[in-house]
């Protein structure tokens, strides 16, 4: 695994600071859970927004599968904050997840 932080983070919004940490502990958990991967990155990255991204080389996300409670809180958190949050699976295998997180508006 790799962990990759651009930008000062140490100033955030407690709000945002709870939200971004939950949503990596769940990604990190699916991952380890369900994605069977060899490799998975997390990327924070904060401008405007905070943005949080997860991937993995596993065997990625069905299209037709159901969101279960993990995947729906992380969605929740982000919208609760006015942000946007997508799942997608990879064109080269494996899952993206991408949380922004607007830090204006906590």
């Amino acid at each position: 695994m790799t962990v990759t932080a651009d930008g000062d983070l140490k100033q955030l919004p407690a709000a945002v600071e709870v939200a971004a940490y939950r949503i990596a502990l769940e990604a990190l958990t699916n991952v380890a859970r369900h994605a069977r991967a060899q490799t998975c990155s997390v990327r924070l990255a904060l401008a405007d927004e905070l943005v949080i991204e997860v991937e993995d080389n596993g065997i990625g996300v069905a299209p037709e599968a159901r969101w279960g409670v993990g995947l729906a809180s992380m969605r929740e958190r982000c919208e609760e904050l006015g942000g946007n949050f997508e799942v997608r699976r990879r064109d080269r295998g494996g899952t993206r997840l991408r949380a922004e997180l607007p830090v204006n508006a906590a």
